[in-house]
């Protein structure tokens, strides 16, 4: 299990990508569809917009989900998963799965 790949160890890379405030939230709620701004900001009422943005760019900067601007006025924005970020959609759910049991 403590198996080190290149001098790095895999589940700290792991916790780099999706490690943060809220970010695994951000991903388990694109799992279920391409979600707006305003969409984030109302599942995850503690996070100010300054936090959500912040989280939003990292997880766009790992290609973990992808932002697409539509030329509209007023300009729409979506966020959906990337194939790398559907990627972690069994993990999003062992993770709801275990979560359950405390509920």
């Amino acid at each position: 299990m403590g198996m080190i790949i290149n001098g790095k160890c895999p589940v700290e890379v792991a916790l780099n990508k999706i490690g943060g405030k809220y970010k695994v939230l951000i991903l388990h709620f694109l799992a279920e569809g391409p979600l707006r701004f305003n969409g984030l900001q109302k599942a995850l009422p503690k996070a100010t917009p300054k936090m959500l943005t912040q989280q939003l760019r990292e997880l766009e900067a790992d290609d973990l989900i992808h932002r697409e601007v539509y030329p509209v006025v007023p300009p729409k924005t979506e966020y959906s998963l990337t194939e790398l970020g559907k990627s972690l959609i069994p993990i999003l759910e062992s993770i709801a799965e275990w979560g359950t049991q405390f509920l």
